[in-house]
């Protein structure tokens, strides 16, 4: 009977040894995971956003795997940690089957449109009714810059399920509507809005005639714009030179439901205010697409950082097959032409840095 008592005596401090470094082990981990977000996310520092990620999946694979080796680390019996690690198991699906239907939908149709790359940072492009010029584009969404200024953030699932309309960098029609009466001929009209589009600097500009109403004709005057990031201040140059130039020939505009029922002899037209023919120092572009201008210069400067590594990589290869008498010199001249490209990428990711800092 005392060796019954001694023994379940020394089993229970046993088990309260084991209980105690468990216990310690516990503190040791939460520990370190509060001092692992502490240092990468609450220290004054910057951090880029591709830091910050990695950062966080750092910090929560670290959580999963120190849940995991707590539960095996426990003082039970196997049967028990099975089970505990069943319900954590069962826990953690459940709460990623509750939050990856939209997620997952959405992690899926990024991965689909980069690699279609049908637009890029700093393009416009119109979704369903939201139009803008992109700021960035990731995984599972893309963000754009309206023309007031606003930032819009679409899920990516929504733009796999809308008809995206982009406009092509190398140019873009654009176009102004009109109504006129049928008192003036369209062999007059149409040369006439050709010099608005002329004047507003446009290519190939052509008229259309798109309409034949009850007591108007719609003409719609287009031209090819080149410089899309003048997108908006040409769209307004091109309405106010076709009120210039019709005005300046002496025909009127009218609304489409106008009845030509005349009472007085004198047309309806202001007279013209000459203003300045300077342009004016600061463009709409230049203050309400920043973001998206910061955002495709920064893809640009992404692109020269991917072409120089890959520089410093053809010239490696070069540097091990060089043959031949002069065979020094040629090493001498590619490795200078690989400190230039290591100095290019050093600059060029300082660049990124602060410009997603």
């Amino acid at each position: 009977m005392p060796d019954e008592s001694i023994t379940d005596v020394v089993g229970g401090l046993h088990l309260g040894y084991q209980w105690l470094i468990w216990a310690g082990a516990f503190a040791l981990i939460v520990s370190a995971v509060i001092w692992m977000g502490w240092y990468f996310f609450g220290r004054d520092q910057q951090y880029t956003k591709t830091q910050l990620r990695v950062r966080g999946a750092i910090i929560a694979a670290g959580f999963v795997l120190s849940v995991l080796a707590l539960i095996i680390a426990l003082p039970v019996s196997s049967d028990l940690k099975n089970s505990l690690i069943g319900l954590f198991g069962l826990s953690f699906a459940a709460l990623v089957t509750l939050g990856s239907t939209t997620i997952f939908a959405n992690f899926m149709a990024g991965v689909m449109m980069y690699h279609v790359r049908s637009f890029r940072p700093g393009d416009y492009i119109r979704v369903s009714d939201h139009m803008g010029r992109v700021t960035a584009k990731g995984l599972f969404h893309v963000e754009i810059q309206t023309e007031d200024r606003d930032l819009i953030t679409l899920p990516n699932s929504f733009l796999i399920t809308n008809p995206v309309r982009v406009v092509r960098t190398s140019g873009t029609i654009i176009s102004c509507e009109l109504s006129l009466g049928y008192d003036v001929p369209h062999a007059k009209v149409e040369p006439l809005l050709l010099e608005a589009v002329k004047k507003t600097e446009l290519a190939d500009g052509f008229v259309q005639v798109m309409a034949l109403g009850d007591f108007a004709v719609t003409y719609r005057a287009s031209g090819l714009l080149e410089d899309t990031k003048r997108l908006i201040s040409q769209r307004s140059n091109l309405k106010e030179n076709v009120l210039d130039t019709l005005h300046d020939h002496g025909v009127e505009i009218v609304s489409p439901s106008f009845m030509n029922q005349r009472q007085v002899q004198d047309a309806v037209i202001p007279d013209r205010v000459r203003t300045s023919s300077e342009e004016s120092a600061t463009s709409p572009e230049d203050v309400v697409f920043d973001k998206a201008d910061d955002a495709e210069r920064l893809g640009n400067v992404r692109e020269s950082l991917a072409e120089a590594k890959a520089k410093i990589k053809e010239l490696d290869e070069q540097l091990g097959c060089v043959e031949g008498e002069d065979k020094a010199e040629q090493k001498a001249a590619i490795k200078s032409d690989i400190d230039h490209q290591k100095k290019l990428v050093e600059y060029l990711t300082s660049q990124i840095a602060r410009m997603e800092g």
